[in-house]
């Protein structure tokens, strides 16, 4: 029996994936902010860029297909969205759920935002918007008895999915 099993009494499952994250060097600064400015976008995991938003793949999701729509400016606050940005961010929103729906024939979704660090926002200082695709049963014995996620389909086959059906960059 490992140390994490016997300290909470649960049974340990690998996730290689991420060590980089838990040991490696910690970004500083706001990470949607560097990302937008990099010019990676596979790399970064971003899927569509457009006027006001850009839509980025979650690098530790909570189901396969999580994704994040992002303001290009950094902004915190819900009401410091310009009209502007709000009607680009909803649009992109219903984009991706219909992509997501050919891609990965999700049964149904989660939409929201976290707004501050006591809401559980991993990153507080820019507003995001999640898009979860929801199976039935997603929800198994796996993170609700075993405390562990599974997930079935690796980050770069669901970017390859998806990318096309938000028919990539645009400007």
């Amino acid at each position: 029996m490992s140390k994490i099993e016997k300290k909470f009494h649960l049974p340990a499952i690998g996730a290689p994936w991420r060590e980089a994250f838990i040991l490696g060097k910690k970004e500083r600064g706001c990470i949607f902010c560097r990302r937008i400015r990099r010019k990676k976008d596979k790399a970064d995991l971003i899927l569509y860029r457009g006027k006001k938003n850009f839509v980025i793949m979650n690098l530790y999701p909570y189901t396969s297909g999580h994704l994040m729509i992002v303001p290009n400016r950094h902004i915190s606050l819900l009401s410091d969205l310009t009209p502007e940005e709000s009607a680009e961010m909803m649009g992109l929103a219903a984009r991706a759920v219909e992509g997501m729906k050919k891609a990965l024939s999700p049964e149904g979704f989660n939409l929201g935002m976290n707004l501050g660090r006591a809401a559980g926002a991993g990153v507080a200082g820019h507003l995001h918007l999640h898009l979860v695709p929801r199976w039935a049963g997603d929800a198994n014995f796996m993170p609700v008895v075993g405390k562990t996620k599974v997930f079935s389909v690796g980050l770069q086959k669901i970017y390859d999915l998806l990318y096309p059906r938000l028919k990539g960059r645009k400007k």
